[in-house]
């Protein structure tokens, strides 16, 4: 039975029901009870109908969404009630959904591109050195390692980002200033090769979250400050800190003057600004997209902003662990010393 017609029929069992208490104290004709019959079932209807409407255009909406249309809105007008807000509510999960899965294609579509790229170049090395007969098999081998490396790398970074999207880690307590001094340390031989100093300051900043992935995260921000810096002398400088109810670390680095426009796309997967991933460690394009599901999947936020005189800042903010000082006696403490490293 319909909602609609429960309305209906619960209007009409209200008019007999004051029709019958009319006729205990003043008796009437059949006619008027009658009268009083058709009169609820065709108001009944009409009213029911127009209190229905706006769930009538929601279920046509969530139709049109099942057959794969995630573009209608039902934009109900009238005054805030129950069906306006169930309206306004699945207009904006539409939105959300629809940019979802628009995102998930075009990062389908790029995936394929990236990982389609180093077979095609495998494919053709080996076609040049099947035509060749005296080319150099050392140099064969050694290019066919490094696009091999990159296949690797790229598919390693799809799988950390599909871990972050899907929060299947486990949590522990870490302090994002030692992460940091642990991740400028393994990269700082990386730096000392392209004429970059590291910078490390900061206190201790509690967090609780995957060290894992926190370390990855703030890997990919050193590794992207040191590739997308100047020729030589320049500067990543990397600070955590607390704020209030925040744990917070920025990556600051010098290099070429960057528009708001162009630093709005980069966590973007696959983005590449102009000559931003050109010679040897470039990346595959995720670092960046990473460091966004990290601190996502951890309730996080991830702010870039171009930095005066060129470069690049970037803030991740989390959310303070709860209880922290509860659990600061938990926190892993590498065996290392905290001084600041840079290269000479």
């Amino acid at each position: 039975m319909s909602v609609r017609l429960k309305f209906t029929l619960s209007y009409i069992g209200f008019l007999m029901l004051a029709a019958a208490f009319q006729r205990a104290f003043a008796p009437k004709g059949a006619a008027d009870l009658a009268f009083l019959l058709v009169f609820g079932l065709a108001g009944g209807w009409f009213l029911a109908g127009r209190m229905l409407a706006p769930l009538t255009r929601i279920t046509d909406a969530a139709r049109a969404a099942a057959r794969g249309s995630l573009s209608h809105r039902i934009r109900l007008a009238g005054r805030g009630d129950e069906f306006r807000d169930l309206a306004d509510a699945f207009d904006a999960m539409l939105a959300r959904l629809e940019a979802h899965v628009a995102e998930q294609q075009r990062f389908a579509a790029n995936a394929s591109h990236e990982l389609r790229t180093p077979l095609a170049i495998t494919q053709a090395l080996l076609d040049v050195a099947r035509k060749d007969p005296d080319h150099d098999r050392d140099q064969l081998d050694e290019r066919l390692r490094a696009v091999n490396t990159r296949a690797i790398d790229l598919t390693e970074a799809l799988l950390l980002l599909s871990r972050a999207d899907q929060q299947t880690f486990s949590r522990e307590w870490v302090d994002l200033s030692l992460l940091a001094e642990e991740a400028a340390e393994t990269l700082l031989p990386f730096a000392e090769k392209r004429g970059v100093t590291i910078e490390c300051s900061g206190d201790i900043t509690r967090a609780f979250g995957s060290r894992t992935l926190l370390l990855q995260m703030i890997t990919n921000l050193l590794h992207n400050a040191i590739v997308h810096n100047i020729a030589a002398y320049g500067i990543v400088q990397v600070s955590a800190f607390s704020g209030p109810g925040l744990a917070m670390l920025t990556v600051v680095n010098t290099g070429a003057e960057l528009s708001p426009e162009l630093v709005a796309t980069l966590t973007e997967p696959f983005q590449r600004g102009a000559g931003r991933t050109s010679g040897a460690g470039a990346g595959v394009g995720l670092g960046l997209a990473i460091v966004k599901s990290i601190a996502e999947a951890h309730d996080g936020t991830l702010e870039l902003a171009p930095r005066v005189g060129g470069g690049l800042r970037v803030t991740v903010r989390l959310p303070a662990a709860p209880g922290q000082d509860q659990g600061q006696d938990q926190i892993h403490h590498p065996e290392r010393s905290r001084v600041s490293r840079t290269s000479e």
